[in-house]
């Protein structure tokens, strides 16, 4: 339904007049302020600080060339190209080779963070209700992977047997349904705030406008991109007990700035552990013909003991030489059909006395390891 909408939306923009500059600010044909192209982000920025950097917000010139070299050589080390021998749990697991990890061309921001509220650019600390949810999973995820090539020594858990402690968007290590795998395998498209980067899978947003609405297609990852339509009214939010994946937005204009207010997200969203209570307030605001300025303030005090605010100054590409697809990982998402059929196989082997345990071979890091971090595979 979104995708039919953005769809309209796009054709009724295609037939209007093109934008007008009138002095310094850029307008619509009927008045407000133009923020449609398609845009992405040309570099490489994390989302927090390193601590060295203390609160200052800018890199220098030799810092940037120095990250740049980094970034290459770290992207060498990752050892993806090691399969020591075809058929191996490590050969299977490892779906990428490092071609598409060292792209020597990765460009370094100026900025030494994406966070620039509060000041020491790092995300808030957490409440201790939100450590104790992650704390719960991550072990949860742990005991999953006990006795595997990724895990803990020792048998099998017991755990095997329990639901999740949440609604799962992990990577864990069992393939009963899908439920058991992350939302990246189950096609579920990227969470909100969205935070394009440049390097491998990174991506572009498309944004088209009408009088009372602007539209918002991503087109990321492998498939992995989604439409948002944002209506430009003063209507108040959706009762709380109506949740959706990308939240209820609401948005109206501030002089040259879009404001979009999001509430009303449901339990198959997560970022850095904030599910339902997220709440964010993104702002849009086109510098020039080629910038656009997004600022995200996000905060949840179920979560985060403090908001925080994210900038991105994204740059507007060729509207002539690119084009931007609708997201369709479901399609051609073989692998999930792949990873439940291989799993009911290998379980029957096994009872028939053929074959490793699949309980006892890991299916969820590819190699990487369990963290006590809201994003828990880190790979």
């Amino acid at each position: 339904m979104r995708m039919a909408n953005f769809i309209l939306l796009q054709t009724m923009v295609a037939s209007l007049v093109p934008l007008l500059v009138v002095g310094q600010e850029i307008q619509t044909s009927w008045g407000d302020p133009d923020l449609q192209g398609i845009w992405s982000n040309p570099v490489v920025t994390p989302l927090q600080r390193l601590e060295v950097y203390g609160t200052r917000e800018f890199l220098t010139a030799d810092e940037i060339a120095t990250e740049e070299t980094e970034i290459f050589e770290f992207s060498q080390q990752l050892g993806r190209d090691n399969r020591e021998g075809s058929g191996t749990e490590r050969d299977v697991a490892r779906a990428y080779q490092d071609h598409w990890f060292g792209d020597p061309s990765l460009r370094r921001g100026r900025r030494t963070s994406m966070i620039i509220d509060p000041l020491d650019g790092r995300i808030p600390a957490l409440t201790l209700a939100a450590q104790g949810s992650i704390a719960e999973k991550t072990e949860y995820l742990q005991a999953l992977l006990q006795g595997t090539s990724g895990g803990r020594a020792g048998p099998i858990s017991p755990r095997r047997a329990e639901r999740s402690p949440d609604y799962n968007l992990d990577r864990m290590n069992r393939a009963d349904g899908p439920e058991d795998r992350s939302s990246g395998e189950r096609c579920f498209g990227y969470n909100l705030p969205v935070f394009l980067q440049s390097g491998t899978f990174g991506g572009v947003a498309r944004i088209v406008q009408s009088h009372n609405a602007v539209g918002i297609n991503y087109d990321m990852g492998q498939g992995l991109g989604f439409s948002r339509v944002i209506p430009i009214t003063d209507r108040p939010h959706l009762p709380s007990h109506v949740r959706q994946r990308y939240g209820d937005a609401r948005g109206h204009w501030e002089g040259d700035t879009l404001v979009v207010n999001i509430t009303n997200f449901s339990k198959k969203t997560n970022f850095q552990g904030s599910r339902e209570n997220l709440h964010l307030i993104e702002r849009y605001r086109r510098v020039d013909m080629n910038t656009l300025e997004v600022r995200v303030t996000i905060e949840d005090p179920t979560t985060f003991t403090r908001p925080f605010t994210v900038i991105q100054e994204l740059t507007k590409n060729s509207d002539m030489e690119n084009q931007v697809y609708e997201g369709a990982c479901h399609e051609g998402n073989y692998g999930m059909i792949g990873m439940l059929v291989n799993t009911r196989a290998a379980e029957r082997a096994f009872a028939e006395g053929r074959g490793p345990d699949p309980a006892t071979q890991d299916s969820a890091t590819g190699g990487g390891v369990i963290s006590a971090a809201p994003d828990a595979v880190v790979r």
